[in-house]
């Protein structure tokens, strides 16, 4: 059972930190979360499709099908290189 001082503490807190991350994340840390969910999500769409698209230019080249790969791999791991070098260069400013 809730005490009413407990709910009275409950909305004070609420009022204070209406969502419970906004005290501990501040701009730069929830645009990197943000992004990242992003690129994750992205790939993660294009990871499930690249066996069918390998498959497919498989049919066609089985070096095109091997190349494939390689550049999807290759782009996700640089968009995240790409992205920390942008931070450090930035983190000046």
């Amino acid at each position: 059972m809730v005490l009413p001082q407990e709910l009275q503490d409950l909305e004070n807190q609420l009022d204070e930190h209406p969502l419970p991350w906004c005290g501990v994340m501040d701009r730069d840390t929830r645009n990197a979360v943000i992004a990242a969910v992003w690129i994750m999500l992205l790939f993660g769409i294009g990871a499930y499709y690249l066996p069918t698209v390998m498959l497919a230019l498989g049919s066609l080249s089985t070096v095109l099908a091997g190349a494939f790969g390689i550049v999807f791999v290759l782009a996700f791991f640089s968009v995240f290189w790409l992205r920390a070098r942008n931070q450090r260069k930035n983190q000046g400013k």
